[in-house]
C-alpha cells in the first residue's frame, strides 16, 4: 500500500506554504519531511496551472497592468558561471493583472529578456477577448512583444518612475533597500490612443509587494530562495492561484476571482487543495478575435474595425517631462522711474550769525 500523506497534514502544509514559510519552516511546523513537502508542492503547482488555464480565459477587462518581479534560483546572476545550467541565476516573474478586479490574468517565470517577454505577452493575448488599455514600465522588449501579439491598434502606454538622487539619499542600515523619495513620472504613448489618466502600474506593483510577503522564495536576504527552477515555478503558480481565489481584497470586499467573474464564492483551502490535486487537464487558451472598445481620448476609428488612431492636437500635460528641480521664480518687473532733480543745498542749515 502506498504511503499517502493524510488530508489534514496536506492541508497544514498548504497553509504553511501560502503563508510565506520556507520548506524547512513548513517541515518544523507540520512535522512532515521536507522531501514530502517538495513533492506535494510540485503536485500543487501543476494543479494550479491546470486550474488557472480552466478558469482564466475569455477575459473582458479594459485596463491591464504588467510588471516583472525579481528573484533568483540557487545563486544570484553575478555568481553564475559557464558550468551552471541556464535555469540557474536570476528568475524574473512577469505578471499581468486586471486593474479593476485585481485579478491575476497570467504570469511567466524566466529571464528578463525578449523571448520570455514574447511568451508572456502571447499568453496574455490568448486569454483576452476585449482589446484593453495596457500599461507597463519602460522595459524595451515590451514594445515589439505587444506589437506582435496585439497589433499596433492597442492602446499601450509606458509609465516610467524617475527617482531623484540628491544629497538627502541615505544608505545606512535602515535605508539600504529603500528607493529614493519624491519620484516624478514620465508617461509616453507607444501604440493607439490610451488615456494618460488611467495609465499606471500602481496595482501590479502593490501585488508584487504582497507576493514577496506571501511567497517566501521571493523575499530578500533570507535562505528561503529556490534551489531548483521547477520548484520556483510551482511556488509562483500556487501563490497566484490562491491569491485569485482565496484572498479577499480589502477595498473590494471580495476576492479578485469573484470581482473578475471566474467564481462566485471565496474558496477555502480544503476546496482549493481538492481541486488542485484532482483537477482535469485542459488545453491552454488560444487567441480569439478581439473586440475594440471606444477610447476615452480623442481618436479616429480605423477602417474595417482595426481600432482607433490617436488624434494629437497639443501636448498633453500628463505626458510632459517634469523638471528634476524646482526652478526659481522670475524676478519681478519694475517700472522705470521718472527723473527727479535733487537739491543738495536745501538740506544745509544756515550758519550762525548770518
Amino acid at each position: 500500500m502506498a504511503n499517502v500523506l493524510p488530508a489534514e497534514k496536506r492541508l497544514r502544509v498548504l497553509a504553511a506554504l501560502l503563508d510565506g514559510n520556507s520548506i524547512r519552516a513548513a517541515e518544523r511546523m507540520t512535522e512532515v519531511n521536507h522531501r514530502t513537502i517538495t513533492r506535494l508542492l510540485l503536485a500543487l503547482g501543476a494543479g494550479a496551472v491546470r486550474l488557472h488555464d480552466r478558469l482564466v480565459r475569455d477575459v473582458q477587462c479594459s485596463l491591464v497592468q504588467v510588471d516583472e518581479i525579481w528573484s533568483f534560483v540557487q545563486k544570484k546572476q553575478s555568481r553564475v558561471t559557464e558550468a551552471d545550467p541556464p535555469t540557474v541565476g536570476e528568475a524574473y516573474t512577469f505578471v499581468a493583472i486586471d486593474a479593476t478586479s485585481r485579478m491575476v490574468i497570467c504570469w511567466r517565470v524566466g529571464k528578463r529578456d525578449q523571448p520570455t517577454t514574447d511568451a508572456f505577452i502571447k499568453d496574455l493575448r490568448a486569454r483576452m477577448v476585449v482589446m484593453p488599455q495596457l500599461t507597463s514600465d519602460g522595459f524595451a522588449p515590451y514594445i515589439p512583444a505587444v506589437g506582435t501579439s496585439f497589433g499596433k491598434s492597442i492602446d499601450y502606454m509606458q509609465t516610467v518612475k524617475n527617482y531623484r538622487s540628491g544629497s538627502r539619499g541615505r544608505r545606512d542600515d535602515d535605508h539600504r533597500y529603500e528607493p529614493p523619495r519624491d519620484p516624478f513620472i514620465t508617461k509616453s504613448v507607444v501604440y493607439g490612443a490610451p488615456d494618460p489618466a488611467k495609465a499606471s502600474t500602481a496595482y501590479v506593483e502593490r501585488l508584487n509587494g504582497s507576493t514577496r510577503h506571501q511567497n517566501g522564495r521571493m523575499r530578500r536576504l533570507c535562505y528561503a530562495f529556490s534551489k531548483k527552477a521547477d520548484h520556483h515555478a510551482a511556488a509562483v503558480a500556487l501563490n497566484y492561484v490562491a491569491y485569485n481565489l482565496t484572498r479577499v481584497v480589502r477595498t473590494l470586499r471580495v476576492t479578485p476571482g469573484m470581482q473578475g467573474g471566474i467564481t462566485d464564492q471565496v474558496w477555502t483551502l480544503d476546496e482549493l487543495m481538492d481541486e488542485l490535486l484532482s483537477g482535469e487537464e485542459v488545453a491552454a487558451p488560444e487567441a480569439q478575435p478581439l473586440t475594440h472598445r471606444e477610447p476615452s481620448a480623442p481618436a479616429r476609428p480605423l477602417p474595417n474595425g482595426r481600432g482607433f488612431l490617436r488624434l494629437v492636437t497639443e501636448p498633453t500635460p500628463a505626458l510632459k517631462r517634469s523638471p528634476r528641480r524646482s526652478e526659481p521664480p522670475p524676478p519681478p518687473v519694475v517700472a522705470p522711474r521718472e527723473p527727479e532733480q535733487l537739491s543738495l543745498f536745501d538740506r544745509l542749515d544756515p550758519p550762525e550769525g548770518s
